[in-house]
């Protein structure tokens, strides 16, 4: 049940974010769900991947680097997503962090 939650609360955040920006583009609930989908699926197996590979490039940006990694991530949902679609690598940066941000005031409030 609490999968399920965080699945929902995800895609709330989501639909938040691509409110926001006027660079993303979200055709519905259903994208909505399904790009939370994605984006769950690729930060579970492929970001951790992402982040090893790149790590000397990581502790020499202080982490910043992380950033571009998100902003990745961001893009390669889009691109699977059918009805999510982020215009270019800055507004896939932006949906990131707004996207972060939206998370961490639900999660406060929940």
């Amino acid at each position: 049940m609490h999968i399920l939650i965080n699945w929902i609360v995800m895609a709330f955040a989501v639909i938040v974010s691509a409110y926001v920006l006027p660079g993303v583009t979200l055709n519905g609930f259903w994208a909505a769900i399904l790009a939370a989908l994605v984006l769950g699926v690729i930060n579970v197996f492929i970001k951790p991947l992402l982040i090893i590979l790149t790590l000397p490039i990581n502790i020499l940006t202080l982490g910043l680097f992380t950033l571009v990694i998100n902003a990745l991530v961001i893009m390669m949902a889009s691109g699977i997503t059918p009805g999510f679609k982020v215009n270019g690598f800055w507004n896939a940066l932006l949906f990131s962090i707004v996207l972060s941000i939206v998370l961490f005031i639900i999660n406060k409030v929940k």
